[in-house]
């Protein structure tokens, strides 16, 4: 149905007329079947299908055969996929990858097959779909889903664990180096990446601070599987401390939290900043590394994944009033927030006076 926001207002029809509710009624269904995009998108990234599209047009027959599977419902995905520019079928019926599909496939830079797995996974896409749960009797869905906690849930499932831990790696690739360019840093110091996972941002970040040396915190599971002895460049610049952010973090002059804050609470995030402010060095800053919610109606990736957050976990996306209420609770103080090209913003923290 064409939308009608390019139309002159006095050529819409009101809201309460007949006409006007009929147009409702049919954007609001057209709105409700929205959830089978994310659900083809998986379907095709866990099939490998952009993959197989990589060398070339291919008809769905000749996919099936490479991916091994139905050649009929695979044509279907494909064209719901081509709606969005994912794919692109051709009068021949050969479908090819388009530009913006690229990152599907597992086989070039930043690729964002991963974080679709992610993102659509059971524990995500099924607490979603208990959100009224959420509005009716607060906290998450996820608990009345899955019997416990998102986190406790990860500690016994750990192919779920790794789905989660190999997608914010794929998201954070795509990120990193944008990010850690709008970073202001020191020429020396010591930069503590807290809960920084498998290292990507903290590798940016020595990459283009040569003076800098680096920690990565987090636990001891997710230590194991960093990739900064990958990189020469920063060979000798670098440690890991194994720890709970929750209990201490490690001393720094610079803390990066990357994600971090969106997953938890307010008083959560309190005691984690609280411990970040005490392992400040003199004239220290902690850079949280987080969406930041704008005050319109704007679309913003942010607003969808603060449902996210409510569904699955205690979290939530904020807005720059609230990271100055969150952080004057820690004894810090908001002192500006840099803009990336990224998704996130910089929210600069110091030591209040």
């Amino acid at each position: 149905m064409p939308h009608d926001e390019n139309r002159p207002a006095a050529d819409r029809p009101a809201a309460d007329t007949e006409e006007g509710l009929r147009r409702s009624a049919a954007f609001l269904v057209d709105e409700a079947l929205g959830f089978a995009f994310p659900a083809a998108l998986r379907a095709a990234a866990e099939t490998g299908v952009a993959d197989a599209l990589a060398a070339g047009p291919a008809t769905p027959a000749e996919l099936a055969a490479a991916t091994g599977t139905d050649a009929r419902s695979l044509y279907r995905v494909l064209r719901l996929l081509a709606t969005r520019d994912v794919v692109a079928e051709d009068e021949r019926g050969r479908f090819t990858l388009t530009g913006a599909g690229q990152a599907l496939r597992g086989d070039v830079p930043y690729s964002a097959r991963d974080a679709v797995r992610m993102l659509t996974d059971p524990a995500f896409w099924l607490p979603a779909g208990r959100m009224a749960r959420c509005l009716t009797e607060g906290g998450t869905a996820f608990d009345a889903v899955f019997g416990m906690p998102f986190f406790d849930h990860f500690a016994r499932d750990e192919q779920t664990a790794a789905v989660f831990h190999v997608g914010m790696a794929a998201m954070s690739e795509a990120e990193n180096a944008v990010v850690a360019a709008a970073c202001e840093l020191p020429d020396t110091g010591t930069v503590v990446d807290v809960g920084g996972g498998h290292g990507g941002l903290l590798r940016e970040v020595l990459r283009r601070n040569p003076g800098l040396h680096g920690v990565l915190h987090d636990r001891a599971h997710v230590l194991a599987g960093h990739r900064l002895d990958d990189e020469k460049e920063i060979a000798g610049r670098w440690s890991t401390a194994e720890g709970d952010f929750f209990t201490a973090v490690p001393a720094g002059d610079v803390l990066l939290l990357k994600r971090i804050t969106h997953d938890w609470d307010d008083d959560r995030c309190v005691t984690l900043l609280s411990h970040c402010r005490r392992a400040l060095r003199p004239g220290g800053r902690v850079l949280v590394l987080d969406a930041v919610v704008p005050r319109d109606n704007a679309p913003h990736q942010a607003k969808a994944m603060d449902l996210l957050m409510m569904v699955s976990l205690t979290g939530r996306e904020r807005t720059e009033a609230d990271f100055a209420e969150l952080l004057g609770r820690a004894g810090l103080r908001l002192s500006r927030v840099l803009p990336t090209p990224a998704v996130l913003s910089v929210v600069e923290a110091v030591v209040q006076n």
